[in-house]
């Protein structure tokens, strides 16, 4: 089972950034709390979300999440969100510096691989990604095609 689809008590996955295993080659993971306003909570509860071009920036001391789009709520007003505004991660400060660090000395980039709520909050799982090369792409299909077509055989024969 992946990692990406445990759920411990408590706690319900609303989207997983699959593109993003595609993509890049991901490292440390970190669990982020997401600022929010009442009407983005209620459209994320509908799994109205798109996160695959999504991205975190580091700017003055604060983590904000880019290009995630939220639709807007169905039964909002006028005071519906704006689908794509940039909105502030809860981190601690320390974590944020080190992230920070990496970023810059090591050439990764921060993405968001997943957001689910837990006890009630809406939380995002960041991920220190480094882009995969096309060759990389190429492997990891042929090594998911291989595995598919073994598991295809064990299965008839375990049929007969």
């Amino acid at each position: 089972m992946r990692q990406a689809d445990k759920q411990t008590e408590g706690e319900k996955t609303i989207v997983v950034n699959r593109k993003a295993r595609h993509d890049y080659h991901l490292s440390d993971r970190v669990e982020a709390g997401i600022a929010l306003v009442g009407t983005e909570v209620k459209s994320l509860r509908q799994g109205k979300v798109t996160v695959t071009d999504s991205y975190v920036q580091i700017q003055a001391g604060e983590a904000f999440i880019h290009d995630l789009h939220i639709n807007p709520y169905d039964h909002g007003t006028h005071g519906n969100h704006d689908p794509l505004r940039k909105r502030r991660l809860l981190l601690h400060r320390q974590e944020i510096r080190r992230l920070e660090r990496q970023v810059n000395q090591k050439g990764f980039t921060l993405i968001p691989t997943r957001l689910y709520l837990k006890n009630g909050y809406v939380k995002v799982e960041v991920a220190l990604a480094r882009g995969k090369a096309q060759y990389d792409k190429r492997q990891a299909i042929e090594e998911r095609d291989a595995k598919r077509a073994l598991a295809a055989v064990r299965r008839r024969s375990d049929d007969m």
